[in-house]
């Protein structure tokens, strides 16, 4: 072989893995898209309990075709107090199940069945004939779903082409690599290490999954040499999650750390009996491949040890996620300072429960800072109409639903707090800032509620393709205005509750309920002589009504200060 024919070869290679690395990318962005923000908001809601979390992690993996963009949302929502630790480490090892399913498209449909020649051109052009049906709908999610089914055919594609580019194995190439596998474990820990590097590399386990299906399906390894590269291929894809905790707060970096300890962990369990793992599986692939005849039984094998890997490492890691949370915590100290966007409760003291008037004042602090969350997240929205991209519109809606979550932990924590505090042996007047204080809690929550409202009603409108006049996004503007300047006044009274503007609060209200007044007039009238259809005078109609909403809570926290004050002074 000469030269150039070696350089054409991995010129052929790199092309066909461009094509199914980019395919990859299509089908998980759509799949992503096609699913909304559901599923971010499916993984902000995982409970305290490990099974919920792998369930979930299983879930959104599957759906997504994609584990790294599973495990950067989960440290991103970590790193952002949207998940706690236990419950992220969780959804990381649900994340490496449902990566397995990526083999299995991989090995069922790239693989199986006659020869590349004739599978290849067909089964890629009929798939991409059934996205004709979506591509071109009107409706943005089902673009999102061909999309997906496009991917899908480009990577089969991808995959037929690489599996032509590999050359046929000559003796030598053959006994070079079998010379590799002569050193027993010393073996199977260098094609660990190669697996690892591949993986870093290619920067995608999926693309690594296909070229180790590749390599053994067309004899260049043999399965222990395969399951090897498994186990390299599952340690090298948690450097991502490691480069994307980088800019995450204490908890993110510790759930990046928990990934890269739970495949260690893994790739421990399985190297001790690594040759009879490397028996049992190929005895099942062997049953497995009498029901699944179409498939080579190597590459059958190696996702079924995929799968198993993956599986039950997680089954016996979900019983010492107390411990995992304790190495990683060790490995990651508390910094004495995060960011904005990390959730964390800064001035509430466990130590200070038995003084309640330092504890009242460690609340009404928070309570400032919980303020201020909520002032910073009603600045996303004016960005959600302004928007001139998906990505960029996307990206507001991530921080817009950060924030909702951050509030709802503040206002659980603060709750719990001041309860507590509540039942011991307190003082009339610090029994009536309690109230007040729950109440205010309360309402500061509601308003991210009505942030998040707001925010969703634009992204449906933004789906359904609905556009309103520079008139109608005028008075919206407005409305926007009219809101900010109540908020700014609450916030100026929850700073000195013994000299509030009560007088201000109630003219930002009344400016508030008179406008919404006005607008209702109007729409009504608008609806009457069809000056826009019912689609976008719902939306419209919506958003104002959301705006007032938002109101009525601002207005709610200066009244409770007030109600506090006033009982102070009785």
């Amino acid at each position: 072989m000469t030269t150039a024919d070696i350089i054409i070869i991995l010129l052929k290679l790199t092309g066909a893995l461009t094509i199914f690395l980019f395919a990859m990318k299509l089908m998980s962005e759509g799949l992503q898209k096609f699913a909304g923000s559901r599923l971010r908001h499916i993984l902000t809601k995982i409970t305290g309990k490990p099974i919920s979390g792998i369930l979930a992690g299983t879930g959104v993996t599957a759906i997504i075709q994609s584990s790294t963009a599973t495990t950067v949302m989960t440290v991103g929502f970590a790193g952002a107090g949207l998940l706690t630790l236990a419950g992220a480490i969780a959804v990381v090892m649900g994340a490496n199940i449902g990566t397995t399913v990526t083999a299995w498209i991989i090995t069922l449909f790239g693989l199986g069945g006659g020869s590349t020649e004739d599978k290849v051109p067909l089964m890629p052009m009929i798939i991409a004939a059934i996205s004709l049906f979506f591509i071109f709908s009107k409706k943005n999610k089902m673009q999102y779903l061909g999309q997906t089914i496009v991917g899908l055919a480009l990577l089969i594609l991808g995959l037929g082409l690489m599996g032509d580019s590999v050359p046929p194995l000559n003796e030598d190439v053959a006994h070079s690599i079998a010379s590799l596998g002569q050193w027993g474990y010393w073996s199977v820990l260098l094609f660990i290490v190669v697996g690892a590097v591949l993986c870093i590399i290619l920067q995608t386990s999926s693309a690594m999954t296909a070229v180790i299906l590749l390599m053994a399906s067309q004899g260049w390894i043999d399965f222990p040499t395969s399951m090897a590269l498994v186990i390299g291929q599952n340690l090298g894809t948690t450097l991502t999650a490691q480069v994307v905790a980088m800019t995450t707060g204490t908890t993110g970096k510790r759930t990046a750390r928990a990934h890269l300890v739970f495949n260690v962990a893994g790739a421990v369990i399985f190297l001790i009996p690594f040759y009879p793992i490397c028996n049992g599986v190929m005895f099942i692939s062997e049953k497995l491949d009498v029901l699944i005849p179409s498939v080579p039984l190597i590459p059958l094998a190696i996702t079924v040890f995929h799968t198993l890997f993956n599986v039950v490492t997680t089954i016996v890691l979900a019983f010492f996620i107390p411990q995992i949370v304790k190495i990683v915590t060790w490995m990651v100290p508390e910094k004495k300072e995060e960011g904005e966007e990390e959730f964390r409760l800064t001035y509430l003291e466990p130590t200070l429960l038995s003084t309640a008037e330092l504890n009242l004042q460690s609340a009404k602090s928070e309570i400032e800072e919980f303020s201020k969350r909520v002032l910073r997240m009603y600045t996303f929205l004016p960005g959600l109409r302004t928007a001139k991209t998906d990505e960029e519109f996307d990206n507001i809606m991530d921080r817009v639903a950060k924030y909702e979550n951050i509030t709802d932990n503040m206002e659980l924590e603060l709750t719990k707090f001041l309860t507590k505090v509540g039942s011991g042996d307190i003082s009339v007047h610090a029994s009536e800032r309690i109230s007040a204080m729950l109440r205010i809690t309360d309402n500061l929550e509601s308003i991210g509620d009505a942030i998040y409202q707001i925010a969703m009603t634009r992204q449906a409108k933004r789906e359904d393709a609905v556009h309103f006049d520079a008139g109608l996004n005028a008075n919206l503007a407005h409305m926007s205005e009219l809101v900010q300047k109540a908020l700014d006044v609450m916030d100026s009274n929850l700073h000195d509750y013994d000299n509030i503007n009560l007088d201000a609060a109630y003219a930002a209200e009344h400016a508030i309920n008179t406008y919404r007044d006005q607008l209702r007039a109007q729409h009504l009238d608008s609806l009457k002589h069809g000056t826009y259809d019912y689609a976008i005078g719902n939306a419209y109609s919506s958003l104002y009504a959301l705006y007032e909403k938002l109101g009525d809570y601002v207005i709610n926290i200066s009244e409770a200060i007030d109600g506090s004050r006033k009982h102070t002074e009785d």
